[in-house]
């Protein structure tokens, strides 16, 4: 990895990512390689693999494995408590940061009331469609002021969730849009960044039918977002990690 033209210490002091991962052999090597070495990375680990064993190989430095095989939302919260900075930055280890992307996000200025980010999502090969559809409805939510985040990239100051109330342990997807409206109901700007940007690189779901993807995704939001969703349901995927 060519050095940083522009210092991302400040940054490294502020900022943890914390990923949930779940049997990633194929995709840690190219993950770890789109992050800074000097940033810290937290992997809350339900595998079966030898994914912790290689992510310690890979990255030896700055990088620490939490065991636990809870669901996402408790991985994703379980990373966010046991974080010691005032930012984390949610991501999954199947996608790629895109180059420039941390130098930029060490440039940015927050104000106090800004409780989260959330960027785009990109194809690397396959699937161009399916993406461009996705930011598309980012964009339009947006217009709406209706957060729609991805968990593979979104930053969200510790206190802002804490005063949401943290991720909806229930949910076994979707838990990333959920949780930024909360923050935002809970009085916090949360704001789209397109030029944060990440690439997908594993697109084994989406190979089993991209239309079905984006349908489940969007009637889930709709029905969470308006409050329609029965309690019995929040806990069910829909089938959405089968095969996972």
């Amino acid at each position: 990895m060519k050095p940083s033209p522009l210092s991302l210490a400040p940054l490294a002091d502020t900022l943890t990512i914390v990923v949930p991962t779940k049997n990633e052999l194929r995709n840690l090597g190219g993950f770890f390689a789109s992050i800074p070495p000097e940033l810290r990375v937290l992997l809350v680990d339900a595998s079966d693999d030898g994914t912790p064993e290689l992510a310690l190989r890979l990255r030896p430095e700055r990088t620490r494995v939490v065991r636990d095989r809870g669901n996402i939302a408790r991985a994703r919260q379980l990373g966010a408590d046991l974080a010691e900075t005032e930012w984390v930055l949610f991501t999954d280890a199947d996608v790629a940061f895109a180059p420039g992307y941390f130098e930029s996000l060490a440039q940015r200025t927050f104000r106090p009331g800004t409780g989260a980010l959330y960027g785009s999502k990109a194809a690397l090969g396959s699937h161009p469609v399916y993406h461009a559809l996705f930011r598309l409805g980012q964009r339009c939510c947006d217009l709406l002021d209706i957060p729609a985040g991805s968990g593979s990239n979104m930053l969200m100051r510790r206190e802002a969730l804490r005063a949401a109330g943290g991720f909806d342990l229930e949910l076994t997807c979707n838990e990333d849009s959920e949780v930024l409206w909360r923050v935002a109901d809970a009085g916090h700007e949360v704001r789209f960044v397109p030029e944060l940007c990440v690439f997908s690189r594993d697109e084994r779901r989406l190979a089993r039918g991209s239309a079905k993807k984006l349908l489940h995704s969007a009637a889930r939001c709709f029905l969470l977002y308006t409050e329609l969703m029965p309690r019995r349901w929040r806990a069910s995927d829909w089938g959405y990690w089968s095969g996972s």
